[in-house]
């Protein structure tokens, strides 16, 4: 017996095997962003970079669900694929008006192709699992990290010591 596709299930293998990125497809980073927002998490939007190796400055976007100094997002970090703390960038301040909202922070220090993670962290619910993945060389994009991927990060210091507004 000789087995075939049928013509209509074409369009949907084609897909499955060229269009999503790293076993994460845009359905599931859509439903994570979805979760995020009804969850109070924020999450990373975009990421650029200047500089050279060893001497970068990171520009992150992030979206968050601030409502003042009781929830709002306190921190991005860059960490390494195996969860340790490269930098943060401390937020003094809520940003309940300003959504999406951009920092820059750095020196980074690391190479151009070493592969990072950038994560956004809210004050009262943690780490959010919309992420950016990627490097300098080769650019970031949007990816997920199980919320307690080293997450005993959030007790490492610098900590925020206050919060502004």
């Amino acid at each position: 017996m000789r087995s075939y596709i049928p013509l209509a299930l074409i369009p949907l293998v084609f897909w499955f095997f060229c269009c999503s990125t790293d076993g994460i497809d845009e359905e599931t980073i859509q439903t994570t962003d979805e979760a995020s927002k009804s969850n109070g998490l924020a999450k990373v939007t975009n990421v650029t970079t200047t500089g050279t190796a060893n001497d970068y400055t990171f520009s992150v976007s992030i979206e968050s669900p601030d409502t003042g100094c009781n929830q709002y997002a306190n921190w991005w970090e860059v960490i390494d694929l195996e969860g340790n703390l490269i930098y943060r960038r401390i937020m003094a301040h809520s940003h309940v008006d300003e959504q999406p909202f951009t920092r820059s922070g750095g020196i980074i220090s690391i190479s151009g192709n070493q592969e990072v993670y950038i994560r956004a962290h809210m004050n009262t619910n943690g780490y959010g699992t919309s992420v950016f993945k990627g490097s300098v060389e080769n650019g970031f994009s949007a990816d997920v990290l199980d919320a307690n991927f080293a997450k005993e990060l959030q007790n490492q210091e610098p900590l925020p010591t206050s919060c502004a507004f």
